[in-house]
Formats: C-alpha cells, structure tokens, sequence
C-alpha cells in the first residue's frame, strides 16, 4: 500500500510583475484628462489635502511657462524650454522641487386644487432663486409654454392631470413617447379619455407638438396649415420613399405629375421635425483647447499648453512647518508627512503630464507639418507608433495623450485624434496617402461633378487612380456613406427633382 508523503520546504524563485501604486495609477490617470476635467481634479486633491493650494494664472509674466518651440524647417523635436512653470520642474522629471507658497425642473403633485396649477410656475421659480426680473430675462421653456395653454384651455381638472402626465413624456424634440397605457392605468382613468386629452394638446402650440412619430408631427402641421389633403397624406404614409429620393414611386402612389410631386416635396421640407427645440435648443458645449498653436514670425510653430485652463497648484511648506512644529502624536505626524508626500507627487504628476503632452503635441505638429502648411489634402498616414518611437515613449502613454485633448491651429480646431489616421497605397508604389485626405478628395469630386451627370463610385476609383491613389471601389462607398453622402442614383433623382 502506498502512502503519500507530506513534507515541508522552502523555495525561492523569481518573477516579474507590474504593480499598479496609487501614486502610478494617478499619474496616468490625470495624463488623460483634459484641462478642465483635470481641474476638477485638482479641485479634489485640494479639499482633502491642507498643504496644497492654488496659485492663478495671472497673464502677467513675460511668457507662457508651458511653452515649447518647434521649428519645423530643421524637423527637429520641440524643445522644452528653462523653467517651466511653479508648478513645473525644470528639464527632465527626474530632477525636480516642489514650488512653495507663501499661505499655506422640479415638479410638484397637482392631484390637489387646481390653483395649483396657476401657481405652479412661479412656485417653481421661487425655489431657483428667480425673481421676477429674471425669469423675464431669460428665454421660455417648452415646459413652461405648454403649461400656460394647459391651464387656459383645459377646464376639467382630470383632464389638467390627464395633461400633466402627458408633458412629463414629452422628449427635447416635442414627441410623447410611449406609455399613454401607463397613463390611463396610474391615474386610473379609460385610455379613450387619455387619447382625447392627447388629441386637444395636439392642438397646441407649436404646431406637430405631442406626436408620437414623424409622420404624425409632419401631419398635424399640415393640419394647421390646412393641406393635409388626402394626396399629401399618402406621401406621408410613405416617408421612407421619399427619405430614398424614390420620386417615380412617389408619383406613381400619389398619382401626380412630377411639377405637383415637386410641391408636395417643397411643403413637406417647410414643415419642422423637432417643434420642441424651438423653445429648448440643446446647448451647444464650446470645446475649450487643451493646447496653443501659433506661427513664430521667422518661421516654424509655437505649441503650447492653454494657461488659462492649466490648474496650478503649489505645496504651501510654511504651513506645514508651523503645522509639523506643533505636532506631538505619531499619527499626527504620519499624517501630516503622507499628506506631504501626497502633494509632492502631484506636483510632480502635473510637471510629467505638461512635458508630455507638449512632447507629443510637437511631434504631432513636426510629422503633419505639410496639413498646417496646405490643408487636409497634405495630411500624412499616422499611427500612435510612429509617435511613440520619435519621442521614446509607449504607444499606450501617446493614447492617453491624446485622449479628450483639443488642440488650437491656424487651420482651426482639432481633436489630436484627428491626425491619426490610416494609410490608403499609392498605386506606383509611392508614399501612401491619409484616409482623411483621401475623403476630402472624394468630397470635392463629388461636390464638384457635372450638374447633368452624377459620379458613381466606380467613376470615383478611376478618378482617384488616376492620382496615384490605390482604393476599392466597397472602401470609396463606406467613407461616402460615413461623410453622410448619397448614393449616385439618390443624386440623379434629387438632380432631376430639382430640374
């Protein structure tokens, strides 16, 4: 009978591993936010960390601090220059001090009186602080004129509650969307007497408000207008025709000449999908650059970091002394050196993000040179590699960089993704062009094709070829269909539509 034997030993090996500190994966996280959400970040370390503290960008100094020069004639790599910043350390980031400073739509239940709903606007108003002045001030809600006509043409008080409930389904474009069944049941009320509340605000203005499709919007404005005719509502029954520029099966449905065909189209195009957006526009959020682009006056590019979005934080050592000096405890002491070594680090975290962003910004701007120069059709084939090998860096750390980071050219402004981009052959074997040069060439042939002939995409091929440019007729039709272009027969009937 075998027995197993059990013993102990001691072993030693070896092995590599990569570990992730907190200080590490704070680097790299602030590497790839953007100025402003790097703000408030800072923002974050500040309230919890008593030595750190702002200094602000007071516009004042000689230069930017966040500078770097490039010189794009002797193709060579941006230089940082002396002295960065307070909050930047001085050449490489192995050798750097810490800056010290000096010191350290609410809705309420209208299942109660109707004067509620009299009372409900400015109710609502009081709550946000808005005086009178101010809500004269600024412009009309959707919300607010929809409950104005609520409570001027609805009489019955189930139906205001009806109505009520039917608004707060309203989406930004002005359509209520499904649940009308959810309605009748909560309010326990038939669904017919919801339908016929949907009706009445279907009435309201802006006309097309409370539809529950396109086709519905487009019909109660045609409605209004006194044109929804039995011709026009066949063409409404057929938008996906139309959306495809089937204009002979559109005449065909509607029995109509293509003279009465073109007017129906002209109507329908008169009439406005989204109705609610002309009281609530969907607010445009500017981008805000990360990175300054400007040309030197004897040639060559100026890059640098947008001070007024740079965070600059500084560790205030005269707090600390005072504080450390009155320290008694241990605890007190381990705390206070964590909280010292905390913001050290991410003093030294912001100076290893600014040198390196400014580094691949550079080079960024040095390999696309000839895009600054003479626009997209110059833009050169790039990859993250071709960036992480030129400054020595990890594709992964080029990533980051480049991530949510805006950049502020001559020629306008860009994502710094937007310069990379895939390489299209040469068909003699030469240098190899940009996907996006590539669709810009598509664009303007297309743009600029005979007004009695339309270009298809095998025409398009020959074209391109005939520039030395390599590509598949399947590749021409994807980034047709991605620029948002329609076919060549969608061109020929809109061409023909509009003779």
């Amino acid at each position: 009978m075998n027995r197993m034997a059990f013993s102990q030993r001691l072993e030693l090996r070896q092995a590599q591993a990569l570990v992730m500190t907190p200080q590490l994966q704070q680097a790299i996280k602030m590497l790839q936010l953007s100025n402003l959400e790097l703000d408030g970040f800072i923002e974050a370390e500040i309230q919890q960390n008593p030595l750190l503290e702002r200094r602000e960008w007071t516009g004042g100094e000689a230069s930017p601090p966040n500078q770097a020069a490039f010189d794009a004639e002797q193709a060579s790599t941006a230089a940082l220059p002396e002295g960065l910043a307070s909050e930047l350390a001085p050449e490489a980031s192995e050798h750097w001090r810490v800056a010290s400073g000096s010191e350290g739509d609410g809705s309420l239940d209208l299942a109660g009186e109707s004067s509620a709903w009299h009372a409900r606007d400015s109710t609502a108003a009081g709550e946000n602080g808005l005086g009178f002045e101010q809500r004269a001030a600024r412009p009309r809600t959707l919300r607010e004129h929809v409950l104005e006509q609520i409570g001027t043409d609805l009489s019955d008080h189930g139906d205001h509650l009806i109505a009520v409930h039917l608004l707060d389904l309203l989406d930004e474009n002005g359509y209520v969307g499904s649940g009308l069944d959810t309605v009748a049941e909560l309010l326990g009320c038939e669904p017919s007497r919801v339908e016929a509340v949907l009706a009445h605000l279907q009435q309201f203005d802006p006309a097309g408000i409370f539809a529950r499709d396109l086709r519905e919007c487009l019909a109660l404005q045609l409605s209004e207008r006194n044109r929804l005719d039995p011709v026009m509502q066949v063409l409404l029954d057929h938008l996906p025709l139309l959306a495809a520029r089937n204009i002979p099966a559109l005449m065909r449905l509607c029995q109509v000449d293509a003279e009465d065909m073109a007017e129906m189209i002209a109507e329908i195009k008169s009439l406005d999908p989204r109705p609610g957006l002309a009281f609530d526009p969907p607010l445009a959020q500017p981008v805000v650059p990360d990175i300054l682009m400007r040309a030197q006056p004897e040639g060559g590019w100026i890059i640098e970091l947008n001070a007024e979005t740079l965070p600059r934080v500084l560790v205030n050592n005269k707090y600390y002394a005072q504080i450390s000096r009155a320290t008694r405890s241990k605890s007190e002491k381990d705390y206070l050196t964590d909280r010292l070594q905390a913001a050290n680090w991410l003093v030294k975290s912001l100076h290893q993000r600014a040198t390196t962003i400014l580094k691949v910004a550079a080079e960024i701007v040095r390999q696309q040179d000839a895009f600054f120069r003479r626009g997209v059709q110059a833009l050169r084939p790039l990859i993250l590699r071709d960036i992480a090998e030129a400054i020595g860096m990890h594709e992964s750390t080029v990533s980051r960089v480049t991530s949510n980071k805006y950049m502020a050219t001559p020629r306008g402004l860009y994502e710094l993704k937007y310069f990379f981009t895939s390489a299209i052959p040469a068909s003699s074997g030469g240098d190899a062009h940009s996907a996006e040069a590539v669709r810009h060439l598509i664009r303007n042939l297309i743009d600029n094709e005979p007004p009695d002939a339309t270009l298809s995409d095998e025409r398009i091929v020959e074209l391109l070829q005939r520039d030395r440019i390599d590509i598949a007729r399947r590749t021409v039709a994807k980034y047709r269909e991605a620029m948002h272009i329609p076919s060549s027969v969608q061109r020929r009937r809109e061409k023909l539509l509009v003779l």
